[in-house]
């Protein structure tokens, strides 16, 4: 089992910044690729940003390249979301999603442990 909880989210004007966090327990991450989905009202649950524990390398949905920044901290065991220039389409709750596969896979139904999820609200 692995654990995870976010935080960070809230209101923010457009074209500001937000830092997500995603703290991770409950077993080694090593092996597992750690992901941020997000959903808007309304729409499916759709992948945001991703990355390998392991040696760190990153993907992105075309809507954030360039604009959201994921890194990991493995002292602390925690994966960080930097979201910057932000747009009122944004707005979601943004969930932190854990998996174990090899490649990379952005369906939100191969991740296998979630948290709860934080809302993130842009304003015009």
């Amino acid at each position: 089992q692995v654990q995870l909880v976010e935080s960070g989210g809230g209101l923010v004007q457009a074209g500001g910044s937000l830092r997500l966090s995603c703290a991770a327990s409950g077993r080694t991450l090593g092996r597992y690729t750690l992901g941020w989905l997000r959903q808007a009202p309304g729409k499916e649950r759709e992948f945001v940003a991703a990355i390998k524990w392991s040696g760190g390398s990153t993907i992105y949905a075309d809507s954030v390249k360039g604009r959201f920044t994921i890194s990991r901290d493995n002292a602390k065991n925690t994966v960080y979301l930097q979201m910057n220039s932000l747009k009122p389409e944004d707005t979601a709750v943004y969930y932190c999603a854990a998996q174990i596969r090899l490649g990379w896979s952005t369906a939100s139904g191969t991740y296998d442990y979630w948290g709860q999820g934080t809302q993130v609200t842009v304003s015009a």
